[in-house]
């Protein structure tokens, strides 16, 4: 691994330094990164929806302070980079208001192109009573150019027939899809961090790793800065000393900066439990058993009516 030798972790910003992980207010963190610096910030802000770990405030006040934080992670982002911005709602007395839609014209007032509008899907969350229960949340990822770094082969997924060849034309018999596997699309597969996944932490809302490695991936290049604003247990530091970034972060609470270096040393004796990029999403045998059996039952179906 890069890693061999030892990584540089500090606890305030320096250029030098493989990994930053800062203890007091994001903006404090932000103000020490000189102009240009990150490759990707990506981050997954407090939603002060009342939870017991989130201090509730005034929507308009959590707006404000979420503005001071875009607007520093732009100043800090390269020409060619991207910025990440994974969020859910905002609940006020039963009523849900989508915080994307809220922030999006912070960004698009600095001048930052939206390139995608991600949809994180999960299969666990809370159980809704009132309302269909809520199963996704959103990744808005800007540029703050059209020259912009995006490797798509990095983070190519399996083809769903991959040997499918042309059938006609100056391209007869040879195969018709990408070698390296399809796009992944804007809506991702991956399971969030609860009670039985692998990289549970005391943090209850944490970013699963290779959330962000694909991201990290698509988005820098080794070597990059990835700057994560609001770093909980360092999952996004994970993510990009895996993948040969270097990473810098800040959090308000000292016990998830304390499980965030210890889960990189972990990593760097290779004794960090992750679970792996790509990894098939599990399905009870029974499910998987209708889903087959569906899915013939389609298949006779269309050989019956082709045979009428």
């Amino acid at each position: 691994m890069w890693w061999d030798k030892k990584l540089k972790i500090t606890k305030k910003f320096d250029i030098d330094a493989d990994v930053v992980l800062y203890l007091g207010d994001t903006l404090d963190l932000l103000k020490q990164i000189p102009n240009k610096t990150a490759g990707l910030i990506v981050t997954s802000p407090p939603y002060n929806i009342g939870k017991p770990y989130e201090k509730k405030i005034n929507l308009q006040e959590y707006i404000e302070q979420q503005e001071k934080v875009i607007k520093e992670s732009i100043r800090i982002t390269k020409d060619n980079g991207s910025i990440c911005w994974q969020i859910g709602n905002y609940v006020d007395n039963g009523s849900i208001i989508p915080l994307d839609i809220l922030l999006y014209p912070i960004f698009d007032k600095f001048g930052l192109k939206l390139r995608n509008r991600i949809i994180w899907h999960f299969g666990h969350g809370l159980h809704a009573r009132k309302r269909f229960s809520g199963r996704y949340e959103v990744i808005l990822w800007f540029t703050k150019s059209e020259n912009y770094i995006f490797n798509l082969d990095a983070v190519r997924v399996p083809q769903k027939y991959p040997t499918k060849k042309y059938f006609k034309g100056p391209k007869k018999g040879e195969l018709s899809c990408h070698p390296l596997g399809k796009n992944p699309t804007d809506v991702w597969e991956i399971p969030n961090v609860k009670s039985n996944h692998p990289e549970k932490t005391i943090h209850p809302c944490q970013f699963p790793v290779e959330l962000i490695e694909r991201l990290v991936l698509a988005l820098t290049n080794p070597g990059d800065w990835v700057i994560d604003p609001f770093i909980g247990v360092g999952s996004t530091a994970i993510a990009a000393i895996l993948h040969g970034r270097k990473a810098a972060g800040a959090d308000i609470i000292e016990e998830y900066i304390k499980i965030a270096k210890q889960r990189i040393e972990l990593l760097l004796r290779g004794k960090l439990k992750l679970r792996p990029m790509g990894k098939p999403i599990y399905k009870p045998k029974h499910l998987r058993m209708e889903i087959e059996a569906g899915l013939f039952d389609y298949l006779e179906g269309e050989k019956n009516e082709k045979s009428l």
